[in-house]
């Protein structure tokens, strides 16, 4: 489950980070004619608009009608119309497959999320998601590799169509996946979720990792869309939902605009393309490392910590990026800003995956996500206004920083636990990890 994650999550990174690897070659794309900052800000967040109607609606089908499905109809989506946006004969139409794209790259985050958590050991959740998220940061490195090599003879159409190869993966992931034991058990499809269990060999009903959402004694009704919403909002988890939010937005800002703008803002700096590229590089394989030894740092020091502590270190190092270093600092300053952004940001997801109750999980982070996603789509346009008001790059700099700044002060608002994590709280099947028997 976690390698087949990881596969689909590697394929949305290469599909999220293509563009900012290409930007640059897009800003200079004659039959396209001069494209503004505005404009070129603007192909990176049609993606990011789809990206947020996908994470809350696929992340809610999967909750109602199976996440295997939702995870195969995702990584269809955000693959296939990569090609479209490569043999595209105008920005519009690029946009147009971008958006549609962005409705897959959404929807699968929420779902691999889920899945993850799900199949995970309580005491390696974190860790696990950390491992299987570094695919994203690795998928944006392949994709600014695939820049360097095929850019100079090939043109930005090869890099961007190489994204619709992940597709042949499919049969192997539909065989690699099980279905969710928790939404067989949301269901009441009891006897399914126990012959499948005992295929995995996987203990039923062992530490309430997948048990029914309602407590025992009040029957297996199946869930509905209405109540695993309404987890997200009910007194135990409505200022936690807040500060999730607020958290993720901040650090969508920061991954998406930083991931956009990177390697133009670098140019800018002085450095030449080929540089500008590492430095993408350098920032999506040091959030890729820092992703795996930040989930392990939460599971053993807790999240609340390591998150506040390394958004206020990345917001440091993307302000030091400001001033004219040694480049072998400024690569140092950029991979403490690729933990502090994308690294960060994957463990507060994680995070938001785990803090729901079994059955809202998949809608939780969905909805969250989509949320963040108005900040992504503000990250690349943040960029773009700088560009287009003739602004120093370094402006780029100290507003992210600020936006870092601002990702730390809400998670510190987030309790550890639900604020009614007791009775209460069990009443609205919160009390997921206590141990339930077979009935």
């Amino acid at each position: 489950m976690l390698f087949a994650c990881w596969l689909a999550i590697l394929a949305e990174g290469y599909d999220v980070g293509v563009l900012g690897a290409v930007l640059p070659a897009l800003a200079e794309y004659r039959e396209w004619g001069p494209l503004t900052p505005l404009q070129l800000g603007g192909l990176g967040s049609y993606a990011l608009v789809g990206m947020l109607v996908g994470a809350m609606t696929i992340g809610t089908l999967s909750d109602r009608i199976g996440r295997k499905k939702m995870f195969l109809a995702s990584v269809v989506i955000f693959t296939v119309t990569q090609l479209g946006a490569a043999l595209a004969p105008t920005p519009e139409v690029f946009g147009l497959f971008r958006l549609l794209g962005g409705l897959g790259m959404g929807g699968i985050i929420p779902v691999a999320a889920a899945l993850t958590i799900e199949y995970s050991a309580p005491k390696r959740r974190s860790f696990n998601y950390g491992l299987m998220y570094s695919g994203y940061s690795l998928g944006i490195l392949v994709a600014a590799l695939a820049a360097m090599i095929l850019l100079p003879t090939l043109g930005w159409r090869w890099v961007v169509g190489l994204a619709a190869l992940p597709v042949l993966l499919l049969p192997a992931l539909a065989w690699i996946v099980p279905e969710s034991l928790e939404y067989l058990m949301s269901k009441g499809r009891r006897a399914e979720a126990a012959a499948l269990a005992g295929k995995l060999g996987i203990v039923p009903f062992h530490e309430g990792d997948w048990t029914q959402a309602r407590p025992a004694g009040t029957g297996v009704r199946p869930v509905g869309w209405k109540e695993s919403l309404g987890a997200l909002f009910s007194r135990s988890y409505v200022r936690p939902t807040i500060f999730f939010w607020i958290s993720l937005f901040c650090g969508m800002v920061l991954v998406y605009g930083l991931n956009t703008w990177l390697p133009a803002i670098m140019k800018k700096a002085g450095y030449d393309l080929g540089s500008s590229l590492t430095f993408l590089m350098i920032f999506s394989l040091a959030s890729a490392i820092g992703g795996i030894v930040l989930g392990r740092a939460a599971d053993i020091r807790g999240k609340k910590l390591i998150l506040v502590v390394f958004y206020l270190l990345g917001g440091v190092g993307i302000l030091l990026m400001m001033f004219p270093n040694n480049i072998l600092v400024n690569y140092m300053f950029v991979a403490l800003a690729g933990i502090g952004s994308i690294s960060t940001s994957l463990v507060l997801t994680g995070w938001v995956a785990e803090y729901y109750p079994s059955h809202a999980r998949a809608t939780a982070t969905g909805w969250a996500l989509s949320f963040a996603r108005i900040g992504a789509i503000s990250g690349p346009l943040l960029g773009g206004w700088i560009g287009s008001m003739a602004l120093p790059f370094q402006w780029n700099f100290v507003l992210f920083s600020i936006v870092a700044l601002a990702a730390a002060a809400a998670v510190a608002f987030i309790p550890r636990v639900p604020a009614g994590d007791g009775p209460a709280a069990k009443a609205a099947g919160v009390a997921v990890s206590s141990t339930t028997t077979a009935s």
